[in-house]
């Protein structure tokens, strides 16, 4: 058998552990849940879960990467859809806060997975922040090529916005600053565009 034919027939059953486990992680927590809950809960045994993933923590990655990589591709969506540079900035920023706050804060055990992520610093979590700063910039540097933003650096500029608009999309610092109405995102997107269309230098 081939290794594509093999990671075809593994992929499946790898998705139904992962949305398993990610549920599981809803309502009991990701700490308590143990593989065995997930395997009783898919009718396997414990051994046949660890044949696709080599531990617990390997699942709490992959659970993760699942829910990052549905914020990653609502984002793609917007960066290369209709609208303007100005309008589609202000959407992935606006649509990520709102894609966060429902996964990460709406949901205090899920929001635990994601502390334990930050703390032990995953290597998912940086690849994520990565991709992002990628869509933002593939924005600015079509904005830039229009001239609805002044010319300049588009990798710098991202990394500057996405600082900039970062407690709206960092599950911890939402928590931390959820008792501060202001700057909202919407505030805080429209002083990036300016400072995107007047070139501030850096």
């Amino acid at each position: 058998m081939s290794e594509t034919t093999e990671a075809l027939r593994d992929a499946e059953p790898r998705a139904r552990i992962v949305a398993t486990a990610e549920r599981l992680f809803r309502e009991i927590g990701f700490q308590k849940t143990t593989v065995a809950d997930i395997a009783r809960e898919l009718r396997m045994s414990p051994a046949n879960v660890y044949r696709f993933f080599g531990s617990k923590a390997e699942i709490h990655v992959a659970v993760a990467g699942h829910l990052m990589s549905e914020v990653e591709a609502a984002a793609q969506q917007i960066a290369f859809g209709p609208g303007s540079a100005s309008e589609r900035l202000r959407a992935l920023v606006i649509g990520n806060e709102k894609m966060n706050a429902e996964r990460y804060l709406a949901d205090r055990k899920l929001h635990d997975m994601v502390e334990a992520a930050l703390d032990e610093h995953w290597p998912a979590i940086d690849a994520h922040i990565d991709r992002i700063d990628g869509l933002i910039e593939s924005i600015i540097a079509a904005g830039m090529v229009t001239g609805e933003f002044a010319k300049g650096d588009p990798g710098l500029a991202a990394r500057l916005v996405h600082a900039a608009c970062i407690r709206f999309c960092h599950p911890r610092l939402m928590v931390e600053y959820a008792d501060r109405p202001e700057p909202t995102s919407g505030q805080m997107i429209e002083f990036c565009l300016a400072a995107l269309r007047a070139g501030v230098a850096v």
